[in-house]
């Protein structure tokens, strides 16, 4: 059996961070880790399962705001025998509708200060990226691709992906994620899940922007998070940026159609050309749309008594761009990766629902 190895996981508490977590503990891969994270696990809306690993005796937390140089470097302070062997950073400022200098200071300033501490003690560091990146519906993204962000964590990931090539002796792999859904999702999947929801209780009809083909392509958690650990034990792997993507080819159709069986909704499309309409003036579109849907979940919460949830149907205006979300997996397959969860389905997406369900948080009448 390999060596167990002291690992840090920076972003600890979010949701692929718990994951990570959660799969070190269970699998009895590491002599200790530290969480690092600005949100406590106790206000982290853990599930039964990820409160028990966080209580594992091998895991601690450190309370940290990475963006301050000082304060990642006390984060990196030595554990408690040897040193970090392993740096994940699952951290950054994924809040919608920042400003740039947000969004600079908590995705690029943070990972970069991250990275520099990782080179200095030797670690070996893995940088999860995004993959909203432009692309086609025909054409699946390489990794090697021109490439144009379309959001503003994927522009300034990009920037961070350009940096760790120059930091000196930092070995490093970068992992460019599309949608991740499963168990703690709350910003991949969950929206659509609780507008499809909310069509349930309105008895509407869920009507979308664009039309049934635009890519939206889709990972489970689980694949990103074993994808992490074997290729951080793949010497080959460093140095490599790699998408890691499951082979649904998934698309907004396929997706709202799962949507559609769960929640008996029917889908219909505003199409391309109604919807380009919207361009003029998209803030205003994503605005009604939000505020159509903010109401009636405030009712529906209410009236299964859900005192408080993170849950929120509340769509980023850049997720609701004509973009393509369309990566090729070939490179992760040709590190020997085998996808866990290769294609989405129904009872996935139900295992997210049903976790929130038994915690309270997602109102169980929508279910019935």
């Amino acid at each position: 059996m390999p060596e167990k190895l002291n690992i840090l996981v920076l972003g600890g508490c979010g949701f692929v961070g718990r994951n990570f977590v959660h799969f070190l503990v269970k699998n009895d891969l590491a002599t200790e880790v530290r969480v690092v994270d600005k949100t406590p696990p106790q206000m982290a809306w853990l599930n039964v399962a990820h409160t028990e690993s966080f209580s594992n005796s091998i895991v601690s937390f450190h309370s940290a705001n990475l963006i301050y140089a000082a304060s990642c470097k006390t984060a990196f302070s030595p554990p408690k025998s040897g040193c970090w062997d392993l740096v994940i950073n699952c951290a950054a400022e994924t809040r919608p509708n920042q400003s740039e200098a947000v969004y600079k200071e908590g995705v690029f300033k943070l990972s970069v200060n991250c990275a520099i501490e990782a080179a200095s003690i030797n670690a070996k560091y893995v940088e999860l990226s995004s993959g909203n990146l432009s692309s086609n519906k025909k054409t699946q993204m390489k990794e090697d691709d021109n490439i144009e962000p379309w959001t503003m964590l994927a522009k300034f990931k990009l920037e961070v992906e350009k940096e760790l090539k120059a930091i000196p002796n930092l070995k490093f792999i970068i992992l460019r994620l599309p949608v991740v859904y499963g168990i703690g999702d709350k910003r991949g999947l969950t929206p659509r899940i609780l507008i499809a929801s909310i069509y349930k209780y309105l008895n509407e009809t869920m009507k979308l922007l664009w039309n049934e083909d635009m890519k939206i392509n889709t990972v489970h958690v689980t694949d990103v998070v074993e994808s992490i650990w074997e290729l951080s034990q793949n010497e080959s792997a460093y140095g490599q940026v790699i998408n890691i993507v499951d082979d649904s080819e998934s698309t907004q159709g396929s997706i709202s159609g799962i949507l559609a069986d769960i929640f008996s909704v029917k889908v219909d499309y505003w199409g391309l050309t109604m919807s380009s309409m919207t361009k003029a003036n998209m803030s205003e579109a994503v605005g009604e749309i939000n505020d159509k849907h903010m109401g009636p979940w405030a009712e529906i919460c209410q009236r299964d008594a859900i005192q408080n949830t993170p849950l929120n149907p509340y769509m980023d205006e850049e997720l609701l761009y004509h973009k393509h979300l369309n990566l090729d997996n070939k490179k992760l397959k040709s590190f020997g990766y085998v996808l866990r969860i290769p294609i989405l389905t129904k009872e996935k997406v139900r295992e997210v629902i049903d976790d929130y369900v038994q915690q309270n948080l997602f109102p169980r009448s929508l279910l019935l």
